[in-house]
């Protein structure tokens, strides 16, 4: 009885004292999301018990930054909490009356600023995660081989098959739908060898040049 007493104490005094305290909070993954913002976020302070950080709870409170997608948070014993982050990635942007909007290639918007070098301009009526159109040209602007996707500059749906990608050189790929679009990507990088300003690969059995 006397040696579980004992053990239950120096139990108790790992579980609540300094020797398993957080002494360091170390964050990796992150490039657009400053390191202070995760740490605030993430609520844990230096001292605490580190076998009663709420990893869970602290998870979520860094999921609710906008421009992180995931986030893992891990006791790293004796005295680290780890948070792994993955930011989110631009894919397209588009133009608002409060400003610039980037989107992943999920669809969530998650940030109003300039976009990044060789983000994809994105024209429908209504960009959201849920509206169809936009959906439709994240489909097919992730479908793309980054050959043909370094090339893109801008993609319109006016609707969800009258999709269209226009080149940085002006010329314009007539896609329609984003159904079979790996088929048509296949068509499109040999068609845009050929002369021409516009490239219908909307067929990509029959592709036309104009």
């Amino acid at each position: 009885m006397i040696v579980v007493a004992l053990l239950g104490v120096l139990g108790g005094v790992g579980y609540f004292g300094p020797v398993l305290a957080v002494k360091a909070i170390d964050v990796e993954g992150n490039l657009a999301v400053d390191t202070q913002q995760i740490v605030s976020t993430l609520d844990v302070p230096v001292g605490q018990p580190l076998p009663r950080v709420d990893t869970d709870g602290a998870a979520t409170r860094v999921a609710a930054i906008p421009k992180v997608a995931s986030v893992r948070v891990q006791r790293v014993y004796p005295s680290t909490v780890r948070v792994t982050v993955e930011e989110r990635v631009p894919v397209v942007f588009f133009d608002a009356p409060d400003g610039t909007h980037l989107m992943d290639a999920a669809g969530v918007d998650f940030a109003v600023e300039p976009p990044p070098p060789g983000v994809v301009q994105l024209v429908v009526a209504s960009p959201s995660f849920g509206n169809l159109e936009t959906r439709a040209a994240l489909a097919v602007l992730t479908s793309l081989s980054e050959s043909l996707r370094i090339q893109v500059a801008r993609i319109d749906a006016p609707s969800i098959s009258a999709v269209s990608l226009t080149l940085l050189d002006g010329r314009v790929v007539v896609w329609g739908s984003s159904d079979d679009s790996e088929h048509k990507a296949a068509v499109a990088l040999p068609l845009l060898t050929q002369p021409g300003q516009t490239y219908d690969v909307s067929s990509p059995d029959l592709p036309t040049t104009r």
